[in-house]
């Protein structure tokens, strides 16, 4: 039976997941309705929808074969004898469904003929991030390949090459992924001097979420004396770590160092962007 010291402790487990959740659900709003109301993408990065769509994709398959296949948890709890129950929530499997339609229509957005949006011929992808995508996809087709080759049994003997580690495969895209995508908008935002374009808000959003993200995994691994359920689960724990550093950037950016270029009136839609040539930023302005 449960003291009430668990008890507790469970319940505010699960408040800090739904808490993390709603606000990261919530900070994917922000930038489409600011997009809309702008009427131009302007300003965003379109590296970074990109391959948002593709990282939540293998996020949203990652979480749902943990907390629903058999084969995935049997291979999770023979892997992790001492802690037999995977920290992936039903929360972390409705944030990353929901994030991945949200990412889908801020992609969409970089399409006139879809929403009829002021798109620079700048914004395109880059071929670092294009290269980035399909070698994802490739990495996950040879995991997938080496199970199938290398396992005696088809993938089902979790003390060899396993199905399960072509989802641990597809949450290190889903890290790497977070880590690189940032990056572009970071660089705008350097070049430009300035944020306009970029939603404060969503970030703001997104860092109260990464902090939660973190203290809801400390909470239970502390609390069962049992780390397994961090190591176990990589991919949230880097996950909310990465998203609190690029966050603090982009509070940083906006508050401190760009602060004075926060104006509307001061992006005209021809300011550089990701794939603009390396040229000064008053310079961009003149043209």
């Amino acid at each position: 039976m449960w003291s009430q010291t668990e008890i507790f402790v469970r319940a505010l487990s699960r408040v800090l997941g739904w808490i993390y959740m709603l606000c990261w659900s919530a900070s994917f709003y922000p930038q489409p309705i600011y997009n809309f109301r702008r009427r131009s993408t302007a300003g965003l990065a379109i590296d970074f929808p990109t391959i948002n769509v593709l990282g939540f994709v293998c996020y949203t398959v990652y979480t749902a074969a943990f907390l629903y296949s058999p084969l995935i948890r049997r291979q999770y709890a023979a892997r992790h004898p001492v802690s037999q129950e995977p920290s992936v929530r039903f929360n972390d499997l409705a944030f990353a469904a929901h994030a991945m339609v949200l990412s889908t229509i801020v992609y969409t957005q970089f399409w006139p003929k879809i929403w009829g949006f002021k798109v620079s011929r700048y914004q395109r992808v880059s071929r670092p991030v294009a290269g980035l995508f399909w070698g994802s996809l490739l990495a996950i087709a040879i995991v997938v390949l080496i199970v199938l080759i290398k396992s005696p049994n088809g993938g089902y003997d979790p003390s060899s090459w396993a199905w399960i580690d072509v989802l641990y495969a597809m949450s290190y895209v889903k890290l790497i992924i977070t880590v690189v995508k940032y990056v572009p908008q970071a660089w705008v935002n350097y070049k430009r001097k300035s944020t306009v374009g970029w939603s404060i808000q969503q970030v703001l959003l997104d860092l109260t979420g990464g902090i939660l993200s973190i203290a809801q995994l400390i909470l239970d691994a502390s609390f069962d004396d049992d780390w397994s359920g961090v190591t176990g689960n990589p991919v949230k724990f880097l996950l909310g770590n990465v998203t609190i550093l690029f966050d603090v950037l982009f509070v940083v950016q906006h508050y401190i160092l760009y602060r004075e270029a926060r104006s509307e009136n001061k992006d005209n839609g021809q300011l550089p962007t990701v794939n603009t040539p390396l040229l000064s930023s008053s310079a961009a302005r003149q043209r």
